[in-house]
């Protein structure tokens, strides 16, 4: 017999599923699937960014993190939140201008436009390496979820979610998600909202945190135990949420610069106040469930234990969606990475409307194929993550933000910023890396970007 979270799950993806292919009927050119046809208002934008914010690492990872960190576990989140304000500010209506006015469809036309074609390359070719790990993590989470239900391997799990956001992604491209995020997002933050004060109220309130023995600055959001725990977190998660380009072309599909400032500032308000959530459930987890074997399986663990039958079945609805509404966000950056700036840019320049949409779908499922498969062998959801972040904020953050404030900056700025920064980045996790417990491999490669780029532009300005 079917367990009412199974057949819950199963309904919801199916309704998902339909919606996605209910829109592919409206997309039928390259501008509907990568920029929703620049129609999006204030409030799809908001459901999009928020709904692509808070996957694995916002629900599960973070869960996981509180059970062994604390409060201070709010960082991952929060961190997220609080770049998003830069990029609703200062970075966001910049770059949709541009957009706007030169038709771009991905971020990799905008470094092109800044920098030249070797920097899109390079940027198009790491983005679609490093988008596959985090791709990775999304179906692990869903994954967690599938197999506590049912007791099937990862694999099975991972194929399952991977299918679903495959084919309504395939079929809908951005608008057809920005649709579904909504459904998506309504169910994730009513799951949550309903089911901590049931688990606070299942070890007796707040005061379980003073009763039970826990470690230190556990019930502190200012504690941290060096690199990637607690604030920490903010030089991880935060450059990597201002440039993503997954963010950045969602901000492309805007009806107005206004729809951005409004849309995105409302997504950053949105996580600061949802980064409490998760982690609050898992300092309840680690009071009343102190023997969960892996971080990943605190938060199903809780749902199915803690709660009641219903109520554990909303929950894990809405955790299921937030993978699946994430998976899809990074799917759009292999998926138009691929298509527009690796096969139209380099390998096939003349290609119609109608060619560049088919590929970008064919990309799009030979994407989440590989996200299955690297799904079934990453150890962890953090771990998997980490390497994205990492990657994309090195990469990406310095050229971007030099891109926009700079008007001398140019290829060899970018170019330098982009070498030192992952050299940085490389010799610091697989050399030094635990050499000192404050030694962030993220921060080196960003601080070795920005000097690489502030060198090449001081030398090249010499030298004319």
């Amino acid at each position: 017999m079917i367990s009412p979270h199974l057949l819950l799950l199963i309904v919801y993806s199916g309704v998902v599923i339909g919606l996605g292919l209910w829109t592919a009927r409206v997309v039928r050119t390259s501008s509907s699937f990568f920029v929703a046809g620049r129609s999006l208002g204030p409030g799809l934008i908001f459901a999009s960014m928020l709904a692509a914010n808070i996957g694995s690492g916002a629900t599960v990872g973070a869960t996981g993190l509180a059970y062994r960190d604390g409060l201070s576990a709010w960082w991952w989140s929060g961190s997220a939140g609080l770049a998003s304000f830069v990029l609703a500010f200062l970075v966001g209506p910049r770059l949709w201008a541009l957009a706007k006015e030169h038709n771009f469809y991905t971020t990799g036309d905008y470094l092109e436009f800044r920098y030249g074609s070797a920097v899109r390359g390079i940027i198009a070719a790491l983005l679609c390496f490093g988008s596959l790990w985090i791709l990775a993590a999304q179906l692990m989470a869903g994954a967690a979820i599938v197999s506590v239900l049912t007791g099937a391997p990862r694999w099975v799990g991972s194929l399952t979610g991977g299918a679903i956001m495959t084919i309504y992604f395939t079929a809908g491209g951005l608008l057809g998600t920005a649709r579904v995020n909504s459904l998506q997002l309504a169910v994730t933050i009513v799951g949550f909202l309903v089911a901590v004060p049931f688990a606070l109220g299942s070890v007796g309130g707040l005061s379980a945190f003073g009763a039970a023995a826990l470690p230190a600055g556990f019930t502190d959001i200012t504690y941290s135990a060096g690199s990637g725990s607690g604030w920490t977190l903010l030089a991880l998660t935060g450059p990597a949420f201002i440039v993503s380009p997954g963010l950045i072309q969602k901000s492309y599909g805007a009806a107005s610069a206004r729809a951005v400032r409004l849309g995105v500032g409302l997504n950053a308000c949105g996580l600061l106040l949802f980064a409490f959530l998760p982690v609050g459930l898992g300092m309840v987890a680690r009071v009343a469930l102190p023997d969960i074997p892996s971080a990943d399986l605190v938060l199903p663990t809780l749902f199915t234990t803690l709660l009641p039958t219903w109520l554990g079945a909303l929950a894990l609805a809405a955790v299921f969606s937030t993978e699946v509404n994430t998976s899809d966000a990074i799917l759009f950056m292999v998926s138009t990475s691929a298509s527009k700036d690796l096969y139209k840019r380099y390998l096939r320049p003349a290609a119609s409307d109608g060619e560049l949409l088919g590929v970008a779908r064919l990309a799009a499922v030979a994407g989440g194929a590989l996200g299955v498969l690297l799904s079934v062998y990453m150890s962890t959801i953090i771990a998997a993550m980490t390497i994205f972040y990492s990657l994309l904020a090195v990469s990406l953050f310095v050229p971007v933000i030099g891109g926009l404030y700079s008007r001398r900056a140019g290829s060899a700025e970018a170019l330098g910023a982009i070498a030192t920064g992952v050299t940085a980045l490389l010799v610091v996790r697989f050399r030094v890396a635990g050499l000192h417990e404050w030694l962030d491999p993220t921060l080196a490669g960003l601080i070795a970007a920005a000097a690489g780029f502030f060198l090449m532009l001081s030398f090249r300005r010499r030298s004319r």
